[in-house]
């Protein structure tokens, strides 16, 4: 059986670590980035995610400083994304240490984006993000723009659409639990599951480490990742990783947490 993962995710805006909620940023958790991900590196996570959050454009210049600083001190695969509207600037973030490159709304207005990067970098390299919101009729759409714009495009119709232009991962969020508490949005994350072949990674609601059990058992996803409920206690991800595990959950065992 193929291991499932835990992803660390660090939400930057404007060069801090934030805490999420529903989209908003209301509280700076560091001023450092690179000590959350020192942290990280040593509390059993499989991955790392990176994602510039900030309103501007202009921080993509900021963000690639961001990036290389923290990707000298990642030991994990480091993943990044926020504000990728071209194949040069998906270049640029991999030159600047970045294992693969997260893309959302460029992706979803220009259909060639994802292939084009795909057959440069490798599928692998490709992941395709999707934030769901539910319309007035309780249908999940994809919304684009920071969570600004809902579009009428189904979110199970994008995840396929997707994977058939090239993407090799999905990282799927729910707007309404981001930063809620309550754990993930398992009808949504369960039908994109279904709806494709190419691993699915879930995000959005996580407070207590039996929402990543639920994740996996309840919408089968290959990888659970959280954000906030990391940076509230001391070894936090190897709390996790160890719970997981006891759980006879098929994860990695790492960094001193052994099955």
């Amino acid at each position: 059986m193929l291991k499932k993962r835990l992803v660390a995710v660090l939400v930057v805006c404007d060069g801090k670590i934030v805490q999420s909620e529903q989209f908003r940023h209301p509280h700076k958790i560091h001023d450092n980035p690179v000590f959350a991900m020192d942290c990280f590196n040593k509390w059993a996570v499989d991955e790392i995610m990176t994602l510039n959050v900030s309103r501007s454009s202009k921080s993509r210049g900021q963000f690639l400083d961001v990036v290389a600083e923290l990707s000298d001190a990642c030991f994990l695969p480091h993943v990044v994304g926020g504000w990728i509207e071209t194949e040069q600037h998906a270049v640029d973030l991999l030159h600047c240490g970045a294992d693969k490159v997260v893309l959302n709304t460029r992706a979803f207005e220009d259909r060639t984006l994802v292939p084009l990067l795909a057959d440069r970098l490798g599928r692998q390299c490709v992941v395709v993000s999707i934030d769901a919101r539910k319309d007035a009729d309780g249908v999940e759409r994809v919304c684009i723009d920071r969570g600004a714009r809902l579009t009428a495009t189904a979110v199970v119709d994008w995840a396929r659409e997707a994977e058939q232009l090239g993407a090799g991962e999905l990282f799927v969020n729910s707007i309404e639990h981001d930063g809620m508490c309550r754990g993930y949005n398992l009808d949504c994350l369960a039908k994109v599951k279904r709806a494709v072949s190419i691993p699915v990674i879930g995000f959005g609601g996580v407070s207590e480490w039996g929402h990543l059990k639920e994740g996996v058992e309840q919408a089968g996803l290959d990888a659970v990742a959280a954000a906030n409920v990391f940076h509230y206690s001391e070894n936090s991800c190897k709390k996790a990783k160890r719970y997981l595990l006891d759980q006879n959950l098929p994860f990695r065992s790492a960094n001193g947490v052994k099955a």
